[in-house]
């Protein structure tokens, strides 16, 4: 099989095409044909050996989200079967319940090898089985956006119609947050120093969209478009340069789900958090349980995720440097076909 390995991550430019032999898939495994991949921006620092958590494996096959057709099935599998249409899940073990020690180490696309390949083996219960309306393409935008904003959402945020959502930026996560948000009936606000972008956040549904930029008090904004009170949820990306705000910009007794640190880090005055009664929890993507979960509301609602563009499997690096430029509006795609 051909697939792409990061010999040490270097940027870019480390990303190799390579022959494999094909893999087999051993008890309670299953062996997918990669159809379609997606990149987040997890792969680029992991590529650029910046990312915190942990160095990647020697030689890891990279990205983390991708759908396909199962074409072989092992010993003791029931959940899926040969010909079905399924996406790899984030952490291989992680079906459900809270995270636990033993499922961090299975992150797909860091921990161990992921899905920039033509065959990839995976746990029968770290696959799921696509929304039927979606293409491969769209379903391998899934796994780890649109999960993590879920998680956010529903697990954390209890999100109920009516809600003030605040998110951050026009990346995979807050777009499928925007997607989920309406799709519960609450009421969205972004922020963007983009008009391109904004427009394109209120064609979607965001009631408002704030220019960090022009308006660098952008909580005082936020807290003037919900008459005082704050959002109820925020879907926090930022990292230290957000997080400040997003305590302000958060109703009290709201809830701000940490996801990223686009913005970097340091050290933070956890007054506002004691003051304003804030539950801030931190998500490392979720479970496949939840994914289930997340595609069913997927399914029920014809939700379709945005797709930015779909390079070749042989145009692997264009991607890279395409999410790199941060020119992109919706999610960055590889068709293995």
């Amino acid at each position: 099989m051909k697939c792409y390995v990061i010999p040490a991550p270097k940027g870019i430019d480390s990303l190799t095409l390579v022959e494999r032999p094909d893999p087999t898939p051993g008890p309670r495994q299953v062996l997918v044909q990669v159809k379609a991949t997606s990149l987040n921006y997890r792969d680029l620092l992991t590529i650029e050996a910046q990312y915190a958590r942990s160095a990647p494996k020697p030689d890891l096959i990279p990205l983390s989200d991708g759908a396909g057709e199962v074409v072989a099935v092992g010993p003791g599998v029931s959940r899926v079967k040969v010909g079905d249409r399924v996406a790899g899940c984030f952490m291989q073990r992680w079906f459900g319940g809270a995270i636990s020690e033993s499922a961090m180490p299975s992150a797909m696309g860091g921990a161990i090898d992921g899905m920039l390949t033509e065959l990839a083996v995976l746990e029968e219960e770290g696959v799921v089985k696509l929304p039927a309306h979606l293409s491969y393409e769209e379903g391998a935008t899934l796994p780890c956006a649109a999960v993590t904003a879920w998680n956010a959402l529903v697990e954390i945020g209890h999100i109920k119609a009516g809600d003030v959502v605040q998110i951050q930026g026009t990346g995979g996560v807050s777009i499928f947050a925007l997607q989920f948000a309406r799709l519960f009936g609450a009421r969205v606000i972004g922020t963007s120093s983009s008009a391109a972008k904004a427009e394109r956040l209120k064609q979607m549904g965001a009631e408002a969209v704030i220019d960090y930029r022009a308006t660098p008090d952008w909580d005082q904004e936020a807290l003037k478009l919900t008459g005082g009170r704050g959002a109820d949820i925020t879907v926090e990306v930022g990292g230290a340069g957000t997080l400040p705000r997003s305590f302000m910009a958060t109703r009290l007794g709201g809830s701000i789900a940490v996801i990223g640190l686009l913005s970097g880090m340091a050290t933070l005055d956890p007054m506002p958090i004691l003051r304003r009664n804030l539950k801030v929890q931190g998500l490392y993507v979720g479970s496949t349980q939840m994914f289930e979960a997340m595609n069913r509301a997927i399914e029920a609602n014809g939700l379709k995720p945005v797709i930015d563009k779909v390079f070749p499997f042989a145009e692997a690096k264009a991607a890279y440097q395409h999410l790199k430029s941060q020119k992109h509006f919706g999610k960055i795609v590889i068709s293995h076909a």
